[in-house]
């Protein structure tokens, strides 16, 4: 472990989920090194312990693809890491997610929240973000190696950050990490393998480089038994004769030939098992009592659910003026090549089809166009190309359509009653 030192380029690839036993660490020399999967938490946990025992500031990234186990690599280090006598009531962490924390304000707020300094805030006013920032760095700076707890900032979804306006956040995190200050890790976990290219120049140059990266090679033959096994009732449940009739059903499950096909397709298309947990939860729930086990056709059903276009879904239920203004906007993506449009083009381009076929659509003020316009809006089937910009008036607002001409045209042809003349209209626009 010694040549892992802060500061130098290493990466480690592995497969990290609960039936792994191998992995590889590839480090500057290029040399992989084939090793259990322990050592590769042993290896995080050497740095974090650095931190927590030693009081050296480090950052590390958690690279792999969704279900690969960065998650479960860092817990299984917090928790031996935790264990330890020395460590245990003398480490702070914070945990952030790039979904939950959208903006550095939230984020700053909620490492208060979890560093306890609310009230300590709370005595103190604060104009603005900046200065609440500036009172946390200082809070974090005043501290020394000896004195100070160790804090440790976990960043999930650690590239959502990176799109944070100027990435404050990231560049005072990195850059009390390299100070001999309060000592601090910064842990991030993405499945982007391109996220240092996403830093600015000033961040990434605080970061130590230091990245594990997690590869899965779960094999189609490991995630069926993972299907089987998941569904299989134990030896001990209470009722033995269902417990047996069962299993010899998810047995015959597991050799049925479309069954195979729906898990090939889904392996294919994501070895996350969350994934697989949805479809076997949308599969169970079709269980009852007058069907008393899983068949195949619920394992369809389940995947044709869990594989639904939600978007196509929501189109379902729109009126017929919101469906003619989704159809006047693909016209207008046809004349003008993709370019935004506002809402007045939409409704000249609506105007223009009820004046042709006015015996079958009913004529709408503008008043109630927009309303359907806006409806639209908040569903989020259009949205505006620049958010920023409130000085236009909402009629002349640019926007942008969300939809693809497949999604659109098989929602019509579910629509129940749609007017022939809308189906007409669709078809010449796509045609």
């Amino acid at each position: 472990m010694s040549k892992h030192k802060s500061g130098a380029n290493c990466s480690a690839a592995g497969e990290c989920v609960s039936e792994v036993s191998a992995c590889y660490l590839r480090c500057d020399a290029q040399q992989c090194v084939t090793c259990d999967c322990v050592f590769v938490v042993r290896h995080l946990l050497e740095l974090l312990r650095r931190t927590a025992v030693h009081g050296e500031s480090n950052s590390v990234l958690i690279v792999g693809p969704r279900g690969a186990g960065k998650t479960m690599l860092l817990s299984c280090a917090l928790r031996e890491l935790l264990d330890l006598q020395e460590v245990k009531k003398n480490v702070l962490l914070v945990q952030l997610s790039g979904l939950l924390q959208t903006d550095d304000r939230i984020a700053l707020r909620e490492i208060t929240r979890q560093l306890h300094l609310e009230n300590v805030v709370g005595d103190r006013v604060f104009g603005s973000f900046a200065e609440n920032l500036v009172f946390l760095l200082e809070a974090l700076k005043k501290g020394d190696k000896s004195s100070s707890r160790p804090v440790f900032f976990i960043l999930e979804e650690f590239d959502l950050f990176a799109h944070h306006k100027n990435q404050t956040l990231l560049y005072n995190l990195l850059d009390v990490s390299q100070s001999a200050q309060t000592p601090v890790t910064v842990v991030g976990l993405t499945c982007r393998l391109d996220v240092l290219e996403l830093l600015e120049k000033r961040v990434k140059s605080r970061f130590s480089h230091r990245q594990i990266h997690l590869l899965s090679s779960l094999s189609f033959c490991q995630y069926r038994d993972a299907f089987r096994s998941k569904l299989s009732l134990p030896d001990d449940f209470p009722d033995s004769k269902f417990s047996q009739d069962w299993n010899v059903s998810i047995l015959k499950l597991c050799e049925d030939k479309s069954v195979d096909e729906i898990l090939r397709k889904h392996f294919n298309s994501s070895t996350d098992f969350r994934s697989l947990h949805l479809l076997l939860l949308l599969a169970v729930s079709r269980v009852s009592v007058s069907n008393p086990t899983l068949r195949a056709a619920d394992i369809l059903e389940a995947s044709r659910m869990s594989n639904a276009d939600t978007k196509a879904n929501i189109l379902h239920g729109l009126s017929i003026l919101e469906l003619c203004l989704i159809i006047a906007m693909k016209h207008l993506n046809d004349t003008y090549e993709g370019e935004p449009f506002n809402f007045q083009m939409v409704h000249n381009e609506f105007k223009k089809f009820i004046q042709r076929k006015s015996h079958s659509i009913h004529n709408f003020e503008q008043p109630v166009v927009l309303k359907a316009f806006e409806h639209l809006l908040q569903l989020e089937l259009i949205r505006p190309v620049d958010a920023g910009v409130c000085k236009v008036q909402r009629e002349y607002q640019l926007m942008c359509l969300m939809l693809d001409q497949t999604q659109v045209m098989e929602a019509l042809q579910r629509y129940p009653q749609c007017p022939t003349d809308v189906k007409q209209w669709a078809s010449s626009a796509f045609g």
